[in-house]
C-alpha cells in the first residue's frame, strides 16, 4: 500500500459500489447516454485493441468497450466497485489493486490505450500522482494512448477544492515520456477552453 488512503476512500469508506451502480442504472433508465466516455475511446481505437481501465469502478465503461469488441482489463482499489463489475461481466479480467502500485499486478506493457476517467486523477492518494502516472505510461504500447478525463475545479469534483492542475498533469505526463496530442473540454469532444473539467489524450511516441 501507499501508506495514504486515496481521496475516494475518504469520501466513500470503499463502500459506494452499489450504489454508484444504482446511479448510472437510473441515469440509462431516464435516456442519458451513460457511454460517453466508451464512444470516445472507441473512435481512437483499431478494433479488437487493448483497452487497460485504471480505475475502473463499477466496469461500465470496460464493459461497454467490450461490447464494442476490445479487449478490456479493469484494475481498481475498491473491491466494492470491483464486485459489481464482476457480477455484471464475470468473464472480464477485473483486477484489485492500487495504481500507485500498478507494477505489482504483473501486466503486459502492451495496451494500446490506457484510460483513467471518473477522476481518477484528482481522488488519488495525496503524493502518488506522478507515480500513477508513470505506471500508467509503462502500460503502454509504443504510439499507444493514455486518455483521462478530471475535474479541474470543485464544480466538476466532490472536493472542496481541487488537488491538481492541468499544468502539474502535463508535467507528470511529460516527465513519464507522453506527449499532448489532444484535449477537450468534455468526452463528446467540444473544445478546450480552460475550463473547469478536461479530457486529455497523452500518447507515448513510437520507437
Amino acid at each position: 500500500m501507499t501508506g495514504q488512503r486515496d481521496r475516494w476512500a475518504e469520501l466513500t469508506g470503499g463502500r459506494a459500489g452499489e450504489e454508484y451502480a444504482r446511479r448510472f442504472a437510473r441515469l440509462a433508465a431516464s435516456g442519458h447516454d451513460i457511454h460517453g466516455e466508451a464512444s470516445f475511446c472507441d473512435a481512437l481505437l483499431k478494433p479488437a485493441a487493448r483497452v487497460l481501465d485504471a480505475g475502473c469502478g463499477t466496469g461500465r465503461i470496460a464493459i461497454r468497450l467490450a461490447e464494442l469488441g476490445h479487449h478490456c482489463t479493469g484494475v481498481d482499489v475498491d473491491a466494492s466497485m470491483l464486485a459489481v463489475a464482476r457480477r455484471e461481466a464475470p468473464t472480464q479480467e477485473w483486477l484489485l489493486g492500487d495504481l500507485a502500485r500498478l507494477d505489482a499486478l504483473g501486466l503486459d506493457p502492451d495496451f494500446d490505450l490506457v484510460l483513467a476517467a471518473g477522476n481518477v486523477m484528482p481522488l488519488l492518494a495525496p503524493g502518488t500522482g506522478a507515480t500513477v502516472v508513470g505506471h500508467l505510461a509503462a502500460a503502454l504500447r509504443p504510439g499507444g494512448l493514455l486518455v483521462t478525463g478530471m475535474g479541474l475545479d470543485a464544480a466538476h469534483l466532490p472536493l472542496d477544492e481541487a488537488p491538481l492542475t492541468i499544468t502539474e498533469f502535463d508535467q507528470w505526463c511529460a516527465r513519464a515520456g507522453l506527449t499532448l496530442r489532444q484535449r477537450y473540454a468534455t468526452w463528446s469532444g467540444d473544445p478546450y477552453d480552460g475550463g473547469g473539467y478536461a479530457v486529455s489524450v497523452h500518447t507515448r511516441p513510437a520507437t
